[in-house]
C-alpha cells in the first residue's frame, strides 16, 4: 500500500538552468518547488528574426534565441528560457524602451481585449535537443483615464514588462477579466511547463 502511494506521487521537478533575468519567472519556479540556477542570456535581438512573424512565433523564436545563447556557454544541463509579449491582433508589444514607448503601448491596449503570449523553450545544452511551446491568455483591460495613465507612468512600474504593465502589480486597477493562465501573464505558465517536463521525461525515458 505504501509503495503504491509512493509510486503515484508526482516526480520531483528536475534541476533547471533558468536562462532569464526575470525575477518573476524565478519566483514562480521557487513557489512550485523547482531547484534551479540562473544564467541570464544577452539582451534580446528581435532584429535577427524574420519580419512579420505572428506573435506566438515571435515569442517562440526569442525563447529559442535565449536558450541557444546560454547553451553555447555550457557543456551540459537542462535550460529553460522564456519570452512574453502582449499582442493586439498581429501587433506585438514587448518591453517598452522608455516612458514614451510605455505610454504608446498602454494607449494602444487600454479598453481592448488583447492577448498575452508566453513561449517556453527547454534545451539540453549537451545534445541540443529542444522543445518549445507557447500559452495564450486573453486580457480584458478597462479603459484608463489620462490621470490614471500618467500616475502609473510616473511610478516606473512599466519598466521591464511586456505590454508595459504587470498583472501582479496593477491587475486589479487595469484588468476586468482574465481568460486563461494567470502565471502565463506573469511570465511563466507553470501548468504548461509541467506538461512539457512530463513529455520531456517520457521521451527521454
Amino acid at each position: 500500500m505504501n509503495q503504491n502511494r509512493a509510486d503515484n506521487r508526482p516526480a520531483k521537478p528536475p534541476n533547471l538552468i533558468l536562462a532569464s533575468a526575470s525575477p518573476r519567472r524565478a519566483a514562480i519556479l521557487k513557489e512550485h518547488g523547482f531547484t534551479f540556477k540562473v544564467i541570464a542570456p544577452p539582451e534580446d535581438d528581435p532584429s535577427a528574426l524574420p519580419d512579420n512573424l505572428p506573435p506566438a512565433k515571435f515569442a517562440e523564436s526569442l525563447s529559442i534565441q535565449k536558450a541557444t545563447a546560454v547553451a553555447r556557454t555550457l557543456s551540459e544541463g537542462l535550460l529553460l528560457a522564456g519570452d512574453t509579449v502582449a499582442a493586439l491582433g498581429n501587433e506585438i508589444f514587448g518591453k517598452p524602451t522608455d516612458r514614451n514607448d510605455a505610454e504608446s503601448i498602454l494607449r494602444a491596449i487600454t479598453g481592448t481585449t488583447h492577448e498575452v503570449i508566453t513561449a517556453l523553450t527547454l534545451m539540453d545544452a549537451e545534445t541540443g535537443r529542444t522543445m518549445t511551446r507557447h500559452d495564450t491568455t486573453a486580457i480584458v483591460m478597462r479603459t484608463l483615464t489620462d490621470t490614471e495613465l500618467v500616475d502609473y507612468l510616473d511610478t516606473g512600474a512599466w519598466q521591464g514588462k511586456a505590454g508595459a504593465y504587470g498583472i501582479q502589480d496593477h491587475g486589479d486597477a487595469f484588468v476586468q477579466k482574465i481568460v486563461g493562465s494567470f502565471t502565463n501573464v506573469v511570465g511563466l505558465p507553470i501548468e504548461m511547463l509541467k506538461e512539457m517536463l512530463d513529455e520531456w521525461t517520457k521521451d527521454t525515458g
